[in-house]
This record gives C-alpha cells, sequence and structure tokens, in this order.
C-alpha cells in the first residue's frame, strides 16, 4: 500500500458521509416544502417580517452590496482563485482551477434542476429590497456563496502557511452572510437560504470525495504536500573530522 493512501480513503469517506448526509437533510426538507406547496416553513414567515421591520438605509445598502459577491463572475473568479491556492506548480494550479470551475457549475446545474422541479414562490413582492428573478427553492444566492466559501477554505487549509483558521473563518462568515441578506432583502424565505446550504455541502462533500478516491496520486502528492525548509543536521560530528576543510 502506499504511503498516503489511507489518508486519501479517510479525507473520501468524511467528505462522502458529511455530503450524503447533508443531500439526505436537503431530501427531507424539499419534500416537506412540496408538501406545503411552498407555503412558509417554521419560522419563515417570522424572520421575514423582522427582517422588513428592522430596515436602514445603511443597512439596505450594505445588504445589497453584500449579496451582490453571491452571484455574477466573482463566485467564478473566487473559484479559479481557489484552484491556484491550491495548487503548487502551474500545471496542478490549473488543474484545480478547471476542477474548482467544474464543481461550481456543475453545482449550479443541479440547483436550476432544483429549483425548477420545486417551483417554490418567492416571498411577496412588497417586501422585496432587491431585484430578483426566478423561483425561490433553493436559494441561488446561498448556495453559490457557500460552494463557493467551501472551496476556497478547502484551499486555505491545504496551502495557507499561518493564519490559515481565521481566513477560514472569515471565508465561511462571507459564505453564509451571503445567504442571509437574501432573507433580509425579502428574496427568499430563511429554508430557502437552508436548502442552498444544504444542497452546497452536499455537493461539495461529493466533489472532495470523488477527488479524493479518483485523481492520480502525483496530483493528490504535489497538492496536499507542503514546503518544508531543509532541516540542518545537528548530529555530532566525528572528532577525527573535526576542523577539516572539505575539499572544493
Amino acid at each position: 500500500m502506499k504511503r498516503g493512501s489511507p489518508r486519501r480513503g479517510d479525507i473520501a469517506d468524511l467528505a462522502g458521509s458529511v455530503g450524503l448526509g447533508a443531500l439526505a437533510a436537503l431530501t427531507v426538507l424539499t419534500m416537506v416544502v412540496i408538501g406545503r406547496d411552498g407555503a412558509p416553513l417554521f419560522a419563515d414567515e417570522d424572520l421575514l417580517d423582522w427582517s422588513v421591520a428592522h430596515r436602514s438605509v445603511m443597512a439596505l445598502a450594505a445588504a445589497r452590496g453584500l449579496t451582490a459577491t453571491g452571484t455574477g463572475v466573482i463566485p467564478y473568479a473566487l473559484a479559479v482563485l481557489a484552484g491556484i491556492v491550491a495548487g503548487r506548480t502551474a500545471r496542478h494550479r490549473l488543474f484545480a482551477a478547471a476542477l474548482a470551475l467544474c464543481c461550481l457549475a456543475a453545482g449550479q446545474a443541479v440547483r436550476y434542476g432544483l429549483m425548477t422541479l420545486v417551483a417554490r414562490p418567492r416571498p411577496p413582492r412588497t417586501d422585496w429590497g432587491t431585484h430578483a428573478s426566478g423561483w425561490a427553492f433553493p436559494s441561488g444566492h446561498a448556495t453559490t456563496a457557500a460552494l463557493t466559501a467551501g472551496l476556497l477554505v478547502l484551499a486555505i487549509f491545504l496551502r495557507a502557511p499561518r493564519g490559515r483558521t481565521l481566513l477560514a473563518v472569515v471565508t465561511g462568515c462571507w459564505g453564509a452572510l451571503v445567504g442571509l441578506t437574501r432573507v433580509y432583502l425579502g428574496v427568499h424565505w430563511f429554508t430557502d437560504v437552508v436548502g442552498g446550504w444544504l444542497l452546497s455541502i452536499g455537493w461539495l462533500g461529493l466533489c472532495l470525495c470523488a477527488a479524493a478516491s479518483w485523481l492520480p496520486d502525483r496530483f493528490i502528492a504535489a497538492t496536499t504536500s507542503t514546503a518544508t525548509a531543509p532541516l540542518e543536521d545537528h548530529a555530532p560530528q566525528d572528532p577525527g573530522r573535526r576542523g577539516r576543510s572539505h575539499p572544493a
């Protein structure tokens, strides 16, 4: 057995388990939404009412600015950045960036399919604080931002030498806050956002499981290895050779 194979197996098992668990939870939530004909669930209406009642000009502007980072070209640019950070050589960075883009794009395709299947209406238009279109469940911004944040967090833990925990927390908070702005702006129910988070966790888990299981060993080794400085040799010197010069 090659060195590092158990680690690959552990990563694949953990990622697959988390991914399947999240998708199972998403399936249950989707069935409940469909069973209620898209009506608000649990605390959906209360959270929407609170958001509408606690809006200010500054808060609305901040929410609109933050929510804009969860769509368009920004998530795809960040996915490419995640691949560049994850790779060690130019070739591996290009390959990792392509994988990250494929993961994000395929996740979007799954989301579009699920949105069309469920066809859940959005909250009343009178409560909207920004433009929105399409069906509500799962939230596109929440899914995209959370999936992009997950790719960045993976890259950070693979590469960042110091301060990676703080970077990962900040990145994760960005992904979560983008989803919450959709509720604050009144264009999604909270369960739409939860559905987007579950989809992103499930899809990222399956993608990571597949990558850890099927990618060639040379790519895994080049991606997960860390650069280390050469260690000094502190072994005792041969007394008979002390002070002797070495030939040039």
